[in-house]
């Protein structure tokens, strides 16, 4: 079996309410596996250029599994809420039962809204960039693979626009990373809210293989390299 099944099968569980038979499964895989996926954060320069601070903004990112891209959001100062949900694909088709299955044009994504005055557009992408996921991974993250899963960012305005392109052209000139960035820069569309069973996922539940893992890692490493940023809270 591989992690989307065993990913698919916890959600089953989970709307059935019986995710402990769905864990034990995942468990008797052993914890190497999902051990190695863990990524491991990436020192960064400030981004050049930045966007003007002017009234509450919403930001869309896609990184892998939006459990965790959730997670890091959520405990940055400045973010007001983050939402894991779906972009890059039809309405009719932003069903996880569906998008995990890598053929709807949508992206596991997070919509982040923030207070520019207290965390920017710029610092958003340096923590998306550093410690949510790895930039220079095509189509996966960690354990999950498939086009679901791919690095985007979905800019909501001209200035998003900007400061992203300029932002990975900076870190190339740096050669921040050894792989070329793959991170599209695309506009947003639309975006869809996830079931409530995704929403505030890691958070409740840390002791799940799958999080603990993965997840909780991305969160650690934000408290270690962005500590002023960092809050031990998901709520403002």
């Amino acid at each position: 079996m591989n992690f989307q099944s065993i990913r698919n099968q916890l959600q089953k569980s989970i709307q059935r309410k019986t995710a402990p038979m769905a864990l034990a499964s995942m468990l008797a895989l052993g914890a190497c596996g999902f051990a190695s996926a863990k990524e491991e954060a990436v020192r960064l320069p400030d981004p050049g250029l930045d966007t003007p601070a002017k009234g509450m903004q919403t930001a869309v990112f896609a990184g892998g599994c939006f459990w965790g891209v959730q997670a890091v959001f959520q405990h940055s100062k400045g973010v007001m809420s983050a939402i894991s949900g779906y972009s890059g694909g039809a309405a009719n088709k932003a069903r996880y039962d569906m998008v995990s299955r890598g053929d709807t044009g949508h992206a596991e994504a997070v919509k982040v809204t923030y207070d520019p005055t207290k965390i920017s557009y710029g610092q958003l992408l340096k923590i998306f960039m550093s410690v949510v996921h790895n930039p220079t991974e095509l189509n996966r993250q960690g354990p999950d693979t498939g086009t679901q899963y791919r690095s985007a960012i979905f800019y909501t305005s001209d200035d998003q626009q900007k400061v992203a392109q300029a932002y990975f052209d900076q870190l190339k000139a740096a050669k921040s990373f050894s792989k070329p960035i793959v991170t599209q820069l695309v506009p947003l569309k639309a975006f869809y809210e996830a079931e409530d069973y995704h929403q505030d996922y890691a958070t409740l539940h840390p002791d799940q293989p799958y999080i603990a893992y993965n997840d909780l890692p991305k969160v650690a490493n934000l408290k270690t390299m962005f500590p002023a940023t960092y809050r031990d809270s998901i709520k403002p």
